[in-house]
Parts: C-alpha cells; sequence; structure tokens
C-alpha cells in the first residue's frame, strides 16, 4: 500500500479486511507497522513531526518506537494521508462556536458506520437486537458531530421502530423504556449526563434488560460532581448494578467501551499506551498514571497514533481509566510551530 491511487472503496474495503483479520497481538503490530510507514509517506504533518521528535525513522520496526501525534494538530492542520482522495465529510470536536474545534476528515463515512458496529459487535450483541433511545440533546446542537453519526447508524440499523433520538419529551423515553422491559426487549439508553438525570427526576427505574450508557458531562446544566458519586446516584436511580460508558472522540474511528467500574476496553483495532507526562519516548506504563496515547488503525487516511490531552491508568489485562486532563502547565520543552 504505497499510496491512495485506489479509489475511496477500494482502497477502504482493503483496510477493512486487515482490521477484520486481526487475531492477537502479532497481528496488530504487523498492521500498524504497515499503517505507519504509509502514513509517514503520505502525512505531511505526521512526517514533519516524525523527523522532528525521533532521529532514526528508517529503523522503527517495532510499535514501541513509533511517535504519537499531539491531538491538538487536529485543531490547526488538515491532517491526511490521502489527500488525492475526495473528502465525504468531516467531524468537528464537540465546543460553541466561539472554540477553536478539532476537524477530522472523513473519506469513506460508510467505513467509520461499519468499523462503530465492529467496534461494539466486540463487547455487545449485533447491533440490530438493541432498541436505542439516544438523549443527546446537546450534541443535536452541534454541527458534523461523530457521536451523532454512530448513534444515528444505530438507529438505523435497529430492528425496533422505537430507536430515535428524544430531545425533551422525557415521558415518552420513559414510556418506551417501561414498555421495553415488560416485553423482554433488550435496549440501550445513550444519554448525556444532565439528562439521565433529568430522566430520574420523572420517574426511577428498576432495569433488568437496559443499559446504560452515560457520556459528555453536566454541559453547565448542573453542577459537576465526582464520577462516582455520579455513578451511584444513576445506579440506584435506574436500578442496576453499573454504568457503561463508550470512550471515543471526533479524531478517532474507534471506540472503546466500559462495563462499569470506569473500566474502558479496546476493540482489536486500538491500543492504548500509557506516556510519562514529560517523556514522550516513555511507553507502556503499567498502573502508573501518565499521559495516553491511542493507536486506532481505523485512522488509516489521517493518522492512526494520536496522543491526547487525557490522563489515565492501565492495568495488567490493558484495561485502563480516565483520570482527568493533562494540565499543559506542567509540560516542559514539548511546543513545535511550523507551517507545512
Amino acid at each position: 500500500m504505497k499510496n491512495c491511487a485506489l479509489r475511496n472503496n477500494n482502497f477502504f474495503k482493503e483496510w477493512s479486511n486487515n482490521l477484520n483479520e486481526i487475531k492477537n497481538q502479532e497481528d496488530f503490530e504487523t498492521l500498524a507497522i504497515k499503517a505507519f510507514k504509509f502514513q509517514y509517506q503520505n502525512n505531511n504533518v505526521y512526517r514533519q513531526w516524525c523527523d522532528y521528535t525521533c532521529k532514526e525513522i528508517e529503523s522503527i520496526n517495532e510499535v514501541s518506537q513509533i511517535p504519537f501525534l499531539p491531538i491538538s494538530f487536529f485543531k490547526t492542520k488538515d491532517i491526511s494521508s490521502c489527500k488525492e482522495m475526495s473528502a465525504e465529510d468531516y467531524f468537528l470536536s464537540s465546543g460553541t462556536t466561539s472554540m477553536q474545534r478539532s476537524k477530522h476528515i472523513i473519506y469513506d463515512k460508510e467505513f467509520y458506520i461499519q468499523n462503530t458496529f465492529n467496534c461494539f459487535e466486540q463487547f455487545f450483541d449485533k447491533v440490530e437486537n438493541f432498541c436505542y433511545l439516544c438523549l443527546l440533546p446537546n450534541y443535536l446542537e452541534q454541527t458534523h458531530s461523530s457521536l451523532i453519526c454512530m448513534m444515528d447508524a444505530f438507529v438505523k440499523k435497529s430492528k425496533y421502530k422505537e430507536s430515535g433520538f428524544f430531545k425533551d419529551n422525557l415521558k415518552e423515553v420513559a414510556s418506551i423504556i417501561k414498555k421495553n422491559e415488560e416485553q423482554g426487549i433488550k435496549t440501550i439508553l445513550f444519554g448525556v449526563t444532565y439528562a439521565l438525570l433529568d430522566l430520574l427526576e420523572i420517574q426511577s427505574f428498576q432495569l433488568k434488560n437496559t443499559i446504560v450508557f452515560e457520556t459528555g458531562g453536566m454541559k453547565g446544566r448542573r453542577k459537576e460532581i465526582s464520577k462516582t458519586e455520579l455513578h451511584e446516584i444513576l445506579s440506584k436511580g435506574f436500578g442496576i448494578d453499573s454504568i457503561s460508558s463508550e470512550y471515543g472522540m471526533c479524531e478517532l474511528l474507534s471506540q472503546a467501551y466500559s462495563l462499569g467500574n470506569g473500566l474502558y476496553k479496546t476493540p482489536k483495532q486500538m491500543r492504548i499506551c500509557i506516556r510519562e507526562v514529560n517523556d514522550r519516548k516513555s511507553n507502556n506504563l503499567v498502573n502508573h498514571s501518565g499521559v495516553i496515547n491511542i493507536i486506532d488503525l481505523a485512522n488509516i487516511a489521517t493518522c492512526c497514533f494520536i496522543e491526547t490531552e487525557d490522563v489515565g491508568r492501565m492495568n495488567e489485562k490493558g484495561e485502563f481509566e480516565i483520570l482527568g486532563r493533562l494540565d499543559h502547565s506542567a509540560l516542559r520543552g514539548c511546543n513545535l510551530m511550523y507551517a507545512e
């Protein structure tokens, strides 16, 4: 795979087949090296960053040696490894119109959608077997939201006509949940934090067939509380043992999932590495807090190797938790200003 001369459909079909063939860590690392070589050759921004941070690019033959691109570059540069392709769309990070938002170019939206299905089904049942009730009012107000694109695809794939987005009609949501529980219909309630709390002010539940996903925080609508306290309130109100979460962002095409306890697991095409805050060359820290680096092999058309601004910790099983956001005042000597 030397370049993107193939048309979009063939290029993404070939890469999708590669992702599906990942069976173990060796397969993942082989494909990651292939992705790195392709993106170093075809992605101008990533190549300049690699040349700046690594003096022995030609000798890279292990995943632990690959440089990670700071996620902030998505705010200021067009991150692309396939510039000769025609873009279909783009995703923007959430925020106000006055904020500088990250932009992720999408060359094949169907590839993104199929990848979200693949990630979900590695942890849950087939996408079509759930009824999806989406309480994401603030995301609906955003343009080019990757989360809305994903959940819209889930809603359309569902075999249940009750699936959909609900902005203010919380009584209808409560009614559908009650009916689905009585009929034993597997349901996913996917809601922004404050909307889930608003729903519980209308009615409490004792759920047996519903998985509750919490995302997005209070968005200024309610007082912020700790994640532990929040999940205790939600678990009690919905009558379930744990609250699930999805870890994703506009700069990534894949998602990690937590089935409870705040611990996330990655799908086979995605890996988490933890590094020291002030040492980009440190990697694979276990049971030690640090900056989260992500390899997302679905990002083949942009950049697969992303240094986030999230702080986390990973255990021996590869599960990780989010501890907060990076305090940039703690960084020393990490700025790079350049023009393409």
